[in-house]
């Protein structure tokens, strides 16, 4: 496999914007769990605990996203750095890049992960709206 110095930086947009979407994913959770907290403390209702701990979890998985996407863009940075300074052979420095697909890889892995939990409560809440507008 030849690796060039163009290569690693493919990975820098695509991480830059991922990275973006996972920071906004972030800050509309961390929005309504802060909504939620407010709401439960004068309702004191149970379904709002339950969200609360979906968020969390939710959020949990944002951080590792995000955690696994920032070693992917350091692995890319210092994928290109080795080649440019040719420290070492070529072929650790396209080992450095595989590494960086593949924390890209995990943070997408865990992407998917949070996207079903999202999906799994939005789903909740509507067949919970569903079950109250039959009763």
């Amino acid at each position: 496999m030849n690796i060039d110095l163009q290569t690693p930086s493919l990975v820098f947009s695509a991480t830059s914007l991922l990275m973006l979407a996972y920071t906004n994913r972030f800050l509309t959770i961390a929005g309504l769990t802060r909504d939620l907290i407010n709401t439960h403390h004068t309702t004191k209702d149970g379904v709002i605990l339950n969200q609360i701990s979906n968020l969390q979890i939710r959020m949990d998985l944002i951080r590792k996203m995000q955690l696994f996407g920032a070693f992917s863009f350091t692995a890319a940075i210092a994928s290109m750095l080795l080649q440019m300074f040719s420290i070492i052979p070529i072929s650790i420095a396209a080992w450095v890049f595989i590494a960086s697909l593949i924390f890209l890889l995990i943070s997408l892995l865990y992407l998917v992960k949070e996207l079903q939990l999202s999906n799994d409560a939005l789903t909740y809440q509507l067949k919970t709206l569903k079950e109250e507008k039959t009763n």
